[in-house]
């Protein structure tokens, strides 16, 4: 990927199709003066900054294209720090590909993906974190999602990881100072002092590590299948849940033969439920399929509701499914269902230690939407462990989790070397190490790879 800060790039900004209006960027050296050079109205080679004008583009024959305004941003108070000009016109797909052809013939040249923010990054408005939130803003489906995009892209994460950079560098440095006088044996570098900051600091990561798992939640939602045998009532649940009738009911076993897929949201968690047929043996090729993609889903899930007709489940074989299909790493609930048909069932009956705990054990109603309010807030409880770490800075990236668990080895391994003696080159090493992932989070140590990889994810326009 080549960087080139000299031209003007082009693109639409608002989503492809017929709309009420169209927003087309410009960023750019020339960007005021080409749209100045095809704009009838005010003159934008004079106009300030943050103003909007209303006037005419017309093409090299005197064609109106289009009545727009033109808002002008002038750098470095804009965006990508380059002068800006955001035509806003009528969101016609003809009116809009003629204006953006009127300029590609005028030398500017059509931006590529993510092209803007990578501007913005490379001319210093933001770091490379705070790059990545606005992607993850664009993309943010609920409200936690976008409270920590909007947390990142204002500078609070990488402002934490900057300031324990700091700290590790102004160590490291008193470390190179040592290997400079290394004939000598002389210290500058206090080794108590430095294996205090160096806990302190895999603290600070440790929290946002541990912290990831909530992220990827937030960010990507919960993948929560609904399983169990054949008419428990799992499509009757997955409509209560969703209170509207997405899910075909029946009474014949086996009527759901395909995953039915449906996203709800709890308390700003985006809940991914899917629907999977009766896990039985197949009565035929059809329903065998349908099976196979239930324990499919049940191995991807996050969350998995075991749903029980209590009627004519016992607890036995309850224990008997969930030993037989209970995945690592997979959250089972066990959704005792139509207790409308037997309302003395005791809970308690269907524990097992080390297989379901008292916890994980729901009794409902779906057919008269019994329990489900409460189904809905244990769903929320069961994947956000500590609601506190709701206030708190959050990871929600893979590639920074990757980045933090890096820079916490090397950090362990300072300690290590600190605590054996090992020599200052050494330790200097393990801090360099440290040091390098950090920076990768923020952009502060970066490869051309790894910014094509980042910003090629953008939509064309941001």
């Amino acid at each position: 990927m080549t960087h080139d800060l000299t031209d003007t790039i082009i693109a639409l900004s608002t989503p492809p199709g017929a709309g009420a209006i169209g927003v087309i960027r410009l960023s750019g050296p020339n960007a005021i003066t080409v749209v100045d050079s095809v704009f009838h109205g005010k003159d934008l080679s004079a106009a300030n900054g943050y103003t909007v004008h209303f006037g005419k583009i017309k093409d090299e024959q005197g064609k109106v294209l289009d009545e727009v305004l033109a808002t002008i941003f002038r750098g470095p108070k804009s965006y990508t720090k380059e002068n800006v000009v955001e035509i806003s016109c009528h969101g016609s797909s003809y009116i809009i590909e003629q204006i953006i052809h009127l300029f590609l013939r005028k030398g500017v040249r059509s931006a590529n993906r993510g092209e803007f923010t990578l501007r913005a990054f490379l001319n210093g408005q933001m770091d490379l974190s705070q790059a990545e939130a606005v992607a993850d803003l664009i993309a943010s489906d609920s409200a936690s999602s976008h409270d920590i995009a909007m947390k990142q892209m204002r500078g609070g994460f990488s402002d934490q990881i900057k300031e324990l950079r700091q700290e590790l560098i102004d160590f490291a440095a008193l470390i190179e100072l040592e290997l400079d006088f290394g004939e000598e044996d002389v210290e500058f570098a206090d080794r108590d002092r430095l294996e205090k900051l160096v806990a302190k600091i895999q603290g600070v990561i440790k929290k946002l590590i541990d912290s990831f798992h909530l992220g990827n939640v937030i960010k990507n939602g919960v993948a929560t299948v609904i399983a169990g045998r054949p008419n428990a009532g799992k499509s009757t649940l997955l409509n209560a849940l969703l209170n509207e009738e997405r899910a075909i009911v029946s009474d014949i076993a086996g009527t759901t033969r395909d995953t039915i897929e449906e996203s709800l949201n709890i308390d700003g968690i985006n809940f991914r439920f899917v629907d999977t047929a009766g896990i039985r043996k197949a009565q035929d090729a059809i329903e065998s399929i349908g099976v196979d993609k239930a324990m499919s889903e049940i191995q991807k899930s996050t969350v998995a509701l075991h749903v029980v007709d209590i009627s004519d489940t016992s607890p036995e074989m309850v224990w008997n499914d969930i030993d037989t299909f209970k995945i690592r790493g997979t959250r089972f609930v066990i959704i005792l269902n139509k207790m409308d048909l037997n309302p003395y069932t005791k809970p308690e009956e269907y524990y097992k230690e080390g297989l379901i705990s008292a916890d994980n054990i729901i009794t409902t109603s779906a057919l008269n939407k019994m329990n489900i309010e409460a189904l809905k807030q244990h769903l929320y409880r069961t994947v956000i462990d500590h609601p506190e770490l709701m206030d708190q800075t959050i990871v929600s990236n893979t590639r920074h989790y990757d980045a933090l668990h890096k820079s916490y080895e090397s950090l362990a391994a300072v300690l290590n070397g600190l605590q054996t003696g090992i020599t200052g080159d050494f330790v200097a090493m393990d801090i360099r190490r440290a040091l390098h992932f950090l920076g990768e989070i923020t952009g502060e140590i970066h490869t051309d790879d790894l910014l094509e990889s980042i910003f090629t994810r953008f939509c064309i326009g941001k």
